[in-house]
């Protein structure tokens, strides 16, 4: 990775002579360019260490001298109006840049531990952010079905993933596509914490719970303002849950993200928070589970043959017509084998047979089986076609997406 920090610091001949905005702006720089999602600045036992992550995976930039970190966090606090001289309490704003680092939008966040203050950046880059749903590169039978239950006029649609794995830009693209279809005839509201990204024709809200302008206190006042389509960014409590789900049944389609085990696990989750099973089989019309994957280096990728071990777990006829690749590592993907994400889906739709299964309270092993058999694909199966067609390696897949589903 060419990095401008590590120039600046070779201009340097001591630590006295470092200006820090300099070093912070040459790796919010070096960050965008490589095309990172976030930056962590995280003192170590003896140096700073800078990292960022690319295609989900953490890379180490750099390592500063540890007496600087109570000027890099200064710098960022300056720059994201926080409090300076508050160094025990987490603390999060936002920052714009510069024209150099891509215009880009900082989310930061400061977290006190032993060693001192932690900070971890987000970047939101709008430009290089596409929220069409035709090109995300969900699988065709998964995006055909997400978009028949975009048409549905109600109903509960929810996404689940870990973080990081593509949600918001999912949800986001759903909500494009809504706009796209109906145009200004109508009427889309969003309730997020925080707003990410602003959307063309949707009213967007963002929660503050230090004024106590929480979720659900933020969709009991949406109920009235006559929306036809609401998102809620995150189902995190029995409150919001129970509101989302009463809005799905009363003439709302709301679309929403909830953390989750599994697509089959979204139900038991809900259990536990107090929805009663019936308000669930009739209010959830689908669950999308949403996983990204690094794709190999069209550059240095090459045939090479996977762990024996991990070979045992790939069915019998997919070996055939197996096309494993691996990427080397060369200049033009950082010498990571990788370069860019794919999307890998598991689209669950709840047919009559899995409503009375939840009905039932059936276990969410159970739940999967009746799923299966009514023709789902797990995030395993299609992240295993994705491996025999050499777009990723077997390694890969275990690692991001495991044997869920085997």
């Amino acid at each position: 990775m060419s990095s401008q920090t590590i120039q600046f610091l070779q201009t340097c001949t001591s630590d006295e002579e470092i200006d820090i905005m300099k070093l912070v702006d040459c790796v919010i720089i070096d960050a965008v360019r490589a095309g990172a999602s976030d930056i962590h600045i995280e003192p170590w036992e003896s140096s700073i260490a800078v990292r960022v992550r690319l295609s989900g995976v953490l890379n180490e930039l750099v390592h500063l001298p540890s007496d600087l970190l109570p000027k890099v966090v200064g710098r960022l606090k300056i720059m994201s109006n926080l409090i300076g001289h508050e160094t025990n309490l987490p603390q999060e704003g936002r920052a714009n840049t510069f024209e150099e680092a891509g215009n880009v939008v900082l989310r930061i966040s400061t977290f006190p531990t032993i060693r001192g203050e932690k900070v971890v950046i987000r970047i939101f880059d709008p430009k290089g952010r596409s929220f069409d749903l035709d090109t995300l590169g969900m699988e065709e039978d998964s995006l055909v079905t997400f978009k028949s239950m975009l048409l549905r006029p109600t109903g509960l649609i929810l996404l689940t993933g870990p973080t990081g794995s593509g949600k918001t830009t999912a949800i986001y693209a759903a909500l494009h596509h809504l706009i796209d279809r109906a145009g200004p005839s109508i009427s889309v509201a969003t309730v997020e914490d925080p707003v990410e990204f602003n959307l063309p024709l949707i009213a967007q809200s963002q929660c503050n719970p230090a004024r106590e302008y929480t979720y659900p206190v933020a969709l009991r006042s949406l109920m009235r303002q006559d929306p036809q389509v609401i998102m809620i960014g995150e189902i995190r409590d029995a409150e919001t849950a129970n509101i989302a789900v009463q809005a799905g049944l009363t003439g709302h389609l709301v679309l929403s993200t909830i953390h989750a085990s599994s697509t089959a696990g979204v139900f038991a989750r809900l259990i536990n928070m107090g929805i009663e099973p019936f308000l669930l089989s009739s209010s959830i019309v689908g669950v999308l589970g949403v996983r990204l994957i690094r794709k190999n280096c069209p550059v240095c990728s090459e045939p090479y043959s996977p762990e024996e071990s991990l070979m045992r777990l790939i069915p019998a006829e997919m070996l055939d017509t197996a096309q494993f690749r691996k990427g080397m590592g060369c200049a033009a993907c950082n010498h990571t084998g990788f370069s860019g994400r794919g999307t890998v889906t598991e689209m669950l739709t709840v047919s009559e047979s899995l409503r009375e299964a939840i009905l039932e309270r059936t276990p969410t092993r159970r739940l999967q089986e009746i799923a299966q058999a009514d023709g789902l694909l797990t995030l395993w199966q299609k992240g295993l076609r994705r491996v025999v067609h050499g777009e990723t390696t077997l390694e890969e897949v275990m690692r991001v997406i495991g044997m869920e589903g085997f």
